[in-house]
């Protein structure tokens, strides 16, 4: 396990998202990025996780593929959760890779790509 500051959580989150192609960037408006400590049991609950299961990043919205124009207007929501990213890492630079993995896996579900297809893309 590796633990850091919440400010330099909070770094690392705004370097992954920095380190996103461009063409991406452009696509990515009305979506917020926030850091959390934990998911709630809601949350995990919602995913079917048990007690020993993780949750990394939480993607909360309407798919960019799976949009109407009667969708509500506000924003999007991605969520990375410090703590069970930590717990899962030994070192901080395992921790800075888990994080750009895990914020490249719920940038993805908003551009409407689910866990099966990144799966088979090794994400």
């Amino acid at each position: 396990m590796v633990r850091v500051s919440a400010d330099r959580f909070e770094e690392l989150v705004r370097q992954a998202m920095e380190s996103l192609p461009a063409e991406f960037w452009d696509r990515l408006d009305n979506v917020v990025v926030t850091v959390e400590d934990e998911p709630s049991r809601e949350q995990l609950d919602f995913h079917g996780l048990g007690p020993g299961e993780s949750l990394f990043g939480l993607y909360q919205g309407v798919p960019l593929t799976e949009r109407t124009s009667f969708d509500p207007p506000w924003p999007d929501k991605i969520t990375i959760f410090q703590r069970p990213l930590e717990r899962h890492c030994s070192t901080e630079t395992e921790l800075i890779d888990e994080v750009r993995d895990t914020v490249v896996h719920e940038v993805a579900h908003f551009f409407g790509i689910d866990d099966d297809r990144l799966h088979e893309l090794g994400l």
